[in-house]
């Protein structure tokens, strides 16, 4: 099978790639508004993309035609963002932090999660997630509806117990995150991990 997607299945991309392009890690990225009023969302066209400097990505999609999510607008404003990794104990809360609530109503307090002071950022990470990544971003790019975030990941806030701290590596079975399958609501566990040493 082959699928053109410069043609009509143009508008079916979303479904294609989200469902074959998997599992997509999941970041809570809290951001705070000039007001200083606290935004939470899931997205999972997430990963890591660098490591000198250290940077994410992330791209939220726009609330509707022309009109960014108030995590985009957010950063676009402050520059700031936290990402909260999300692992099995928070999925379900995680999911919550979804619900398309009224402008200026706070995810964390729906959810029933805990913001807590970043070290030097405005926007707060939260309590319960396994790891939290402060960050100030370095670019946003838009290529036609999509809005690309790029930043740079200054702190690392993670678990006790998740990081050997001899060899910065994770320890087995500290860590289990959960990833975004295709859409709309499947989900994937961690916990079935293989081993396949790289070749010399």
């Amino acid at each position: 099978m082959e699928i053109d997607l410069t043609g009509p299945l143009r508008e079916d991309a979303y479904r294609m790639l989200s469902g074959l392009v998997t599992p997509r890690p999941i970041a809570l990225t809290t951001t705070v508004d000039p007001e200083g009023r606290i935004n939470a969302a899931p997205f999972s066209f997430f990963n890591v993309l660098g490591d000198s400097p250290p940077i994410v990505g992330f791209c939220p999609g726009d609330r509707s035609p022309g009109i960014p999510k108030d995590t985009a607008r957010n950063i676009r404003l402050t520059h700031e963002f936290v990402i909260n990794l999300v692992d099995e104990s928070i999925a379900e809360k995680m999911n919550l932090c979804a619900a398309s609530l009224e402008p200026g109503e706070n995810e964390l307090i729906h959810a029933g999660l805990t913001p807590l002071p970043s070290t030097i950022v405005k926007p707060p990470r939260i309590a319960e997630a396994p790891a939290s990544l402060e960050c100030r971003s370095h670019s946003i790019l838009e290529i036609g509806d999509n809005r690309l975030i790029i930043g740079e990941v200054l702190r690392i806030h993670v678990r006790d117990g998740i990081f050997d701290p001899e060899t910065w590596l994770i320890q087995p079975g500290t860590y289990l995150p959960v990833g975004r399958m295709q859409s709309p609501n499947w989900y994937c566990r961690t916990t079935a991990m293989f081993e396949m040493k790289r070749p010399r």
